[in-house]
């Protein structure tokens, strides 16, 4: 095998070039200039005195200009000498040359730095093929070890010639792949189709002992050595109700991320989900000894240094438990928001997503990395816990996920998981690798430690960056108030995946770049149409990278810490880690918390097979680990729904949060087949199961969920069913959650009524949300009610300006005509202004503190129409929609065979689980043709002189395609007329 990565120092001449090399976003950084996020912050790392910020290159001989993203964990040698910095994520390329996913480039990291002077020195690069976070040195600095996460391992390395090298018999299997059961869709992990996954690691003081975490598996991993070699010596299911059939159903060391051991004897495991910390007797046969209760979910931890403390960083409750570790009792709770005299947090909102932590030297100040507001936070430590506190802020970049202290306390480093992405035009070229993964890359910061005295500064810094001060602006309070008055129903549709260019790159306004366009107006007159009658918000940006942040964004203002670490995995070339972020957890519905109820529902865990029973122990309760809490520490309530329900609101909720499993599973084992109106089946069938214990009530059970088989048009007409009795009966909620989602594309060979191809799927997505317009247009309601529109997040396709701008609308009474708002707003931005619309209270320190979208408004705007518009693409499909007489029929490129053909293979199933690269690039050639990408822009604002645009965009569309000379264009805008509708 050809050498791929240098193992070397990295030289001078060498750092320059990759320096050269680095992304707009990393230049802009370094230029001191404060740098705007998709969530609305603003990041300035390079503010704090002396502070450096880099990107991480590992080197890659026939990929150097690569860097890596999602860094999550930094750790110093026990002689304060060497700093390794470990990534988990994503870090998935494609071969520069040929395109192809290259296995060999798509691993993680583990990068060897110097730091026994000032400046860090990068030495070394360790190749890993999958990680999740764990990564330790033993005591005596002669061993490093690294989970293995979905590869259920161990990685040990000891040095050889001064070079970091693994050890004989490394990795080392955890054995819960070998002892799964395929047949009984087992696949290593707890769940349904859940693989195991390996996270934190850590070693007794005489490091005759390792503990392995097992994130997936509910257990941790005891290792030992012997002649030489590391080999599992025993394994402890932390659950109550294994441990001891008496407890059989209790919650209890769920989801184990993180350890740290006390002397030879005492490891403490924070179990996220059940929000404990698991005390665990080592010294012999394992043995779980307490548990100790915690507020937030407890992640990262660290022991001082004579171990009699035990600092616990715990994401949703933003604090930091400090527990004694001879009683085992919890001795403080530090806020860690900021500090009280700069912001007071009157409401308790969260969202600061606190992840890490670092004592200095002296052990009299904690640094807590704070993710959600791209800051460290600096906790003076006081003698009596409870009299420690925050004083102080420290400015870093987009979501830091670890701190280390330099031995002589001087000196901070900071590693963080995220970048803006900037623009990603030849995203579907394969290449190119503008994949929104591809272009989110971790940073290394450097940070003097700062002087009291400077963290005022640095504090107002991060405070201004977060937008925390309020902006007092009385025309935006009166305009919104007055809505608040006006309007008493919003109708919220969130749909799947799409980009600004991709869909309104052809508008006849606005900042678009019609070279770009998929999807354009033959396909979405009605998106068209709004925008054009309407807002054309063509500076909007989803706040998200893909849908499993994406649905937490849309529907909660904010990301959990837990959804930050565990979706860039999940989407990575060799997965892992369920996507918890719409309910499940392991792809097991946890609303319901009885086990009978729960398997009844769910024929995923009735599988066939005389060795299968269901496992009451397996996640008992209704507990989901990736929810937010609510801002008065109500577990798992930071939803909308939830502040609107407290609110005294009526919510209805058309497929959002829903179990899908049932769209999966074959009708033998209680499969749904695709009924197109099942409320009037006799009797009705059931085809929705709410995945959130709140909406559960609010939930329409004829609402067809997530699936690509079925048309986007029969989910309006199960909707309307319901709005139509509400027009004659009265009582449309204030609040309707309505999931439009077939502009997600996919399962071309089992879609019904001809939807089968990605053009038809679109274009049956633009004439739901047309219809909801106008039957809302022609109601009762149509003087009270707003219709907000958006998509959860904008991952499959290209945007000349942002990979996260995307599409959003606004549809109603007084909302502006014909106007373009290119002020620059996002996803909170548009849940805030939705909860300022219905009176709803804020949710957390993102939505608090966003702007609500009152430029989009017009007091004096109340009439409004709308006329819905299919496609002509849809005439060529079997739906039941009437068509003027004569009316032509357009034909995709393709037909489902082809598509069928290109996607064999992918999995529809569910939100992106798939090649989305190699999906986007089959969905460029398949729906445009053989044309080659527009060359790469950086921002230009083609918002000036359309109609020239325009018209020499559909001149050039009439060349010759590349590698087709003997076939003819397609033009978005006058697609195939093949036949007519009589």
């Amino acid at each position: 095998m050809r050498k791929r990565l240098t193992q070397t120092a990295i030289t001078a001449a060498v750092l320059s070039t990759i320096l050269g090399g680095a992304t707009a976003a990393l230049a802009q950084l370094n230029s001191g200039e404060p740098q705007i996020l998709s969530t609305g912050q603003h990041i300035t790392p390079l503010f704090p005195r002396g502070s450096s910020f880099q990107a991480l290159n590992p080197g890659l001989t026939d990929n150097p200009a690569f860097t890596a993203g999602q860094a999550v964990q930094t750790t110093l040698s026990p002689d304060k000498k060497t700093l390794v910095v470990l990534t988990s994520g994503y870090n998935t390329e494609a071969n520069p040359s040929t395109g192809a996913s290259d296995p060999a480039d798509s691993n993680e990291y583990v990068f060897v730095f110097d730091v026994a002077r000032p400046t860090a020195v990068q030495k070394q690069v360790i190749l890993v093929p999958n990680t999740y976070n764990g990564i330790a040195f033993n005591h005596a600095g002669t061993e490093l070890f690294v989970g293995g996460g979905v590869s259920d391992n161990v990685h040990a390395y000891s040095k050889v010639a001064g070079v970091w090298t693994e050890e004989a018999g490394s990795p080392i299997a955890l054995g819960h792949i070998a002892k799964a059961a395929p047949a009984l869709d087992q696949f290593g992990g707890l769940g349904i189709a859940i693989q195991a996954e390996a996270a934190g690691v850590a070693t007794t003081t005489d490091g005759s002992k390792l503990v392995v975490t097992n994130y997936e598996n509910d257990s941790i991993s005891v290792l030992s050595k012997t002649k030489g070699v590391w080999t599992v010596a025993s394994e402890l299911d932390l659950r109550p109700g294994v441990i001891n059939a008496a407890q059989t159903g209790v919650p209890g060391g769920e989801f184990p991320f993180w350890v740290s051991i006390k002397g030879n004897k005492t490891a403490y495991i924070s179990s996220i989900r059940d929000r404990e910390i698991d005390v665990v007797d080592i010294s012999g046969t394992p043995t779980v000894t307490g548990r100790i209760k915690v507020p937030g979910q407890p992640n990262k931890m660290l022991l001082n240094a004579d171990e009699s403390r035990l600092f616990v960083a715990k994401d949703n409750s933003d604090s930091v438990a400090v527990i004694d570790t001879g009683s085992n009792t919890v001795l403080a709770e530090i806020p860690v928001t900021a500090p009280f005299e700069f912001y007071e947090n009157k409401h308790g909102y969260k969202g600061a997503n606190p992840n890490n932590l670092a004592l200095s030297p002296d052990e009299k100040t904690l640094y807590v990395t704070n993710g959600g507001e791209n800051a460290v936070a600096v906790v003076k430590l006081d003698r009596d816990a409870d009299d420690s506190r925050t004083i102080g802020l420290i400015p870093t970049g987009w979501y830091p996920n670890s701190v280390s202290v330099s031995g002589d306390g001087k000196t901070l480093y900071i590693v963080n998981g995220k970048s803006a992405s900037g623009p990603n035009p030849q995203e579907e070229t394969g290449s190119a690798n503008q994949y929104i993964w591809q272009l989110t890359k971790a940073g290394f910061q450097t940070v003097p430690a700062p002087e009291r005295f400077e963290l005022q500064a640095l504090t107002l810094k991060v405070l201004e960056n977060d937008h925390f001060h309020p902006r007092n602006d009385r025309e935006q309070e009166r305009v919104m108030a007055e809505l608040h008055e006006k309007i008493k129903h919003v109708i919220y549709i969130i749909k799947e995946n799409r980009t600004y260019d991709q869909i309104l790159g052809d508008l006849e306004q606005g900042n678009g770049d019609p070279s770009l366009t998929m999807y354009g107006a033959a396909t979405t007159p009605n998106l068209h149409a709004i925008a054009s009658k309407f807002v054309d918000f063509d500076n909007f940006y989803d706040t998200s990278d893909v849908s499993g942040d994406g649905w937490p964004w849309s529907t909660s203002a904010r990301s959990t810490d837990v959804i930050e670490k565990e979706i860039p995995v999940n989407y990575g070339a060799h997965g892992g880690l369920s996507n918890d972020s719409e309910g499940t957890n392991r792809n097991v519905n946890v609303a319901i918390g009885n086990i009978l109820a729960r398997t009844a529902a769910d024929p995923a865990l009735i599988v066939t097979g005389p060795k299968f029973t269901p496992d009451p122990n397996l996640l008992p309760g209704t507990a989901n680990v990736a929810a937010p809490d609510s801002d008065d520490d109500e577990p798992g309530q930071g939803y909308l729904w939830n502040s609107a329900l407290k609110a005294g609101l009526t919510v209805r909720d058309y497929g959002m949060f829903n179990d899908i499993v049932r769209y999966i599973a074959p009708p033998s084992l209680g499969g749904i087949p695709l009924f197109t109106s099942p409320a009037t089946l006799v009797p009705p069938v059931q085809v929705a199961f709410s995945t959130n214990p709140a909406l559960t009530p609010f939930t329409d059970p004829y609402f067809r969920g997530f699936d690509n088989s079925f048309p986007e048009y029969f989910r309006f007409t199960e909707w309307n069913r319901e709005f139509q009795n509400y027009v004659t009966q009265g009582g449309l909620p204030n609040l309707t959650l309505l999931r439009l989602m077939h502009d997600h594309t996919g399962n071309f060979s089992t879609a019904i009524n001809g939807v089968n191809t990605p053009e038809l799927q679109m274009a049956d997505n633009d004439y739901a949300v047309g219809l909801v317009a106008q039957a809302v247009a022609n109601s009762r309601y149509k003087d009270n009610t707003l219709i907000f529109v958006i998509e959860d997040d904008a991952q499959d396709g290209a945007d000349h300006v942002d990979a996260h701008r995307s599409i959003a609308f606004i549809i109603g009474p007084y909302v502006k005509h014909g106007f373009v708002d290119s002020k620059r707003y996002n996803t909170v931005n548009f849940v805030r202004t939705i909860e300022d619309v219905l009176g709803i209270p804020h949710l957390n320190l993102n939505d608090a503190h966003a702007e609500p979208m009152s430029t989009a408004f017009d007091l004096r705007k109340k009439e409004w129409k709308f006329t819905a518009v299919p496609s002509q693409y849809l005439a060529s499909t079997t739906l039941p929609i009437t068509f003027p007489a004569k009316t032509v029929a357009y034909y995709p490129l393709h037909g489902s065979d082809w598509w069928a053909e290109q996607t064999k293979g992918m999995n529809f199933t569910v939100e992106d689980k798939l090649d989305t690269p190699k999906f986007n690039r089959i969905l460029w050639t398949g729906t445009v043709g053989d044309f080659r990408y527009p060359t790469l822009r950086s921002g230009v604002d083609l918002s000036k002189n359309r109609a020239t645009l325009l018209d020499q965009w559909k001149r050039s569309l009439r060349r010759v395609p590349v590698n087709r000379p003997t076939t003819t264009s397609r033009l978005s805008e006058s697609p195939r007329k093949d036949g007519v509708v009589e």
